[in-house]
């Protein structure tokens, strides 16, 4: 396979961004308040209202270039990258040069997703701004190759305010919600505005599965079990706003809303749209109950809704190979996840060989290349 691959989930971590971010780019009203990096107990880390966000890779690590024991490795780790400090991934000559190592033509790169962390819904849409901005600028140095997400705040208004903003500057394909800290729930009325203006302008819409809405309690904390804990927050990000796009008629209405689904894996998905299919038929079953109670217009079935409008992402997914029939082979979306724990960079060609080995490679090329570069309109490689 010599193909070039479009990845379509990769990341831009808090970790990599520049230390002056947003101390030079917030509104000066909100200046004194601005996320910042500070040494705090010999490691780099970002503070904002005196809470630590996160570390800060900018600093070169006490291990030098030797590898580190650590709890969790990344991909730079087991590329032999063990000094994090020249932030790859923030630096497009080097994030190119990564990509190149991986024969990766274009990446889709998501952002902070759940690291900008301040409760104040004024500060937190302002970094968003400044976020967003930067990452579109960053994107320019190679825009068919580098697909920037902006983030949108987890409010209804937040949220059209910023893809209205983030439209007017043009070139914008796809923006990402962090589901998991919407409010209120997508069966609020006031989510309609968003929904139209997504289906209108044709920019996709983009759920990244969020591991850290909860820490380890004291049972785990410490031990092995604790590295198993991120799989129980998989499902109860997505279950709950998943089954809510069909239940309240979201996708129904707007059929020209697109979505990506990154991250997420696949397994569950297939018994979630059969048991969605038949929860439908028990409404249309009892139609003459339902009718005036918001059932009449729940006409299709959940998984043409699904086969219609959702797409979705992996990496390293054997169980996604047999599901090519129930996703369609249109919908599913290769990704080599660069650079975090999950990711096979600078692997993927042999990841993509293990789990594929047994398609045609017209059916290899479709998901590894085909299906982003029409979902995204790029050309081909």
């Amino acid at each position: 396979m010599t193909d070039r691959l479009i990845s379509c989930d990769d990341h831009m971590d808090l970790s990599q961004l520049p230390a002056d971010l947003w101390t030079t780019r917030l509104p000066a009203s909100l200046l004194d308040r601005a996320p910042h990096v500070e040494e705090r107990d010999g490691q780099a880390v970002w503070v904002c209202d005196g809470k630590v966000w996160g570390r800060w890779d900018g600093k070169p690590p006490a291990t030098g270039s030797a590898r580190p024991i650590k709890a969790l490795y990344n991909a730079f780790d087991r590329a032999g990258i063990h000094d994090p400090s020249a932030r790859r991934p923030a630096v497009a000559e080097l994030r190119l040069a990564d990509m190149d190592r991986d024969g990766v033509a274009t990446q889709v790169i998501f952002g902070p997703i759940f690291q900008i962390s301040t409760d104040d819904p004024v500060l937190r849409a302002a970094c968003y701004r400044v976020y967003n901005d930067w990452l579109l600028d960053f994107c320019k140095a190679a825009p068919d190759r580098l697909i920037g997400l902006p983030m949108l705040p987890e409010t209804p208004e937040g949220a059209l305010a910023e893809l209205e903003r983030v439209r007017a500057k043009g070139g914008v394909r796809q923006v990402n919600l962090m589901i998991a800290n919407v409010n209120p729930k997508l069966d609020d009325p006031a989510w309609e505005p968003l929904w139209q203006a997504l289906e209108e302008s044709g920019i996709i819409l983009s759920w990244h599965i969020t591991v850290f809405v909860g820490k380890p309690g004291d049972r785990v904390a410490g031990k092995a079990a604790s590295v198993f804990e991120n799989t129980k927050f998989f499902l109860a990000n997505f279950l709950e706003p998943f089954v809510d796009l069909f239940a309240w008629g979201i996708l129904e209405r707007h059929p020209r809303l697109r979505m990506v689904m990154a991250e997420a894996g696949t397994g569950w998905l297939p018994w979630l749209v059969e048991e969605l299919d038949y929860r439908h038929w028990r409404l249309w079953e009892a139609k003459e109950f339902w009718a005036d109670k918001g059932g009449s217009a729940l006409v299709t079935k959940p998984s043409e809704l699904f086969k219609r409008q959702i797409y979705a992402t992996f990496q390293e997914d054997h169980v996604a190979m047999s599901l090519i029939p129930f996703f369609g082979d249109g919908h599913l979306l290769w990704a080599s996840d660069y650079p975090h724990p999950d990711s096979v960079w600078p692997n993927s060609r042999d990841a993509i060989e293990r789990q594929m080995r047994h398609l045609s490679p017209e059916m290899r090329r479709k998901l590894t290349h085909d299906n982003a570069a029409a979902l995204y309109g790029l050309g081909r490689a």
